[in-house]
C-alpha cells in the first residue's frame, strides 16, 4: 500500500454526538500506511479546540481523542480531511 497523505484516501467513522470535557473518544481512519501519515492525522486533530491529546495506533489505525472541552464529530471528520484523507460516515 502507498502513503495517502498526498491524495487522500483515509475515512474516519465518529459519534454524532459532541464529545463532552472528560470524553476520551476512538474513531477509525482508514488508510494511514506510514508514520507520515500518522502525524499528518495527528497534527491535524490536535489543532482543534478541546483535544488535550491524540493517540494513535497505525496498524488498526485506531485514533484516540482524549479531550479537555467537548468536539464535534464534524470537527474531528473535517480536520481528517484537512490532513489530506477522505472522510465517510
Amino acid at each position: 500500500m502507498v502513503c495517502k497523505s498526498r491524495a487522500g484516501t483515509a475515512r474516519a467513522e465518529t459519534e454524532e454526538a459532541p464529545m463532552s470535557s472528560t470524553d476520551t473518544t476512538t474513531v477509525t481512519v482508514i488508510g494511514m500506511t506510514c508514520e507520515h501519515c500518522v502525524r499528518s492525522v495527528r497534527e491535524e486533530l490536535t489543532k482543534l479546540d478541546g483535544v488535550a491529546d491524540v493517540d494513535v495506533d497505525l496498524a488498526s489505525g485506531q485514533v484516540t481523542l482524549h479531550t479537555s472541552a467537548p468536539v464535534e464529530p464534524d470537527a474531528v471528520r473535517a480536520a481528517v480531511e484537512e490532513a489530506g484523507y477522505e472522510v465517510s460516515s
